[in-house]
């Protein structure tokens, strides 16, 4: 659950904003006076799950990738900065990678990869 607001935080917000999209409609005078609490629980229930769901599934990921680094496996992460040439890089122990946490780092390269944005090859 340490990871919760850094994987989620932007599911978070937009959550949020869909919360306020459907309390705003809700109460316009078209709508019953149930809707508000139908369409709040209703939408609330649906987030939760969805958002819950995709923690557990990208957390599940994230195990598998730092198992199968340690067992010397290639690791492939996404790299936004080059998205003309190469969408993605090959991670292996031998290549002087290693695994800090969630986070895979190298000497040879400048930037460091979080493990939630990878899969195993």
């Amino acid at each position: 659950m340490e990871n919760f607001l850094e994987l989620e935080g932007g599911y978070l917000v937009i959550a949020f904003v869909i919360l306020s999209v459907t309390l705003f409609v809700t109460t316009r005078p078209f709508f019953t006076r149930t809707a508000i609490k139908k369409g709040m629980l209703g939408v609330t229930i649906f987030l939760a799950l969805a958002i819950g769901l995709h923690f557990k599934l990208t957390t599940d990921r994230m195990s598998k990738v730092k198992t199968a680094f340690n067992e010397g496996k290639t690791i492939i992460c996404e790299s936004r900065a080059t998205r003309k040439v190469a969408q993605s890089i090959d991670i292996d122990k031998s290549r002087d990678w290693s695994l800090e946490g969630d986070i895979f780092t190298s000497p040879n390269y400048s930037r460091p990869f979080h493990s939630a944005r990878c899969l195993v090859k």
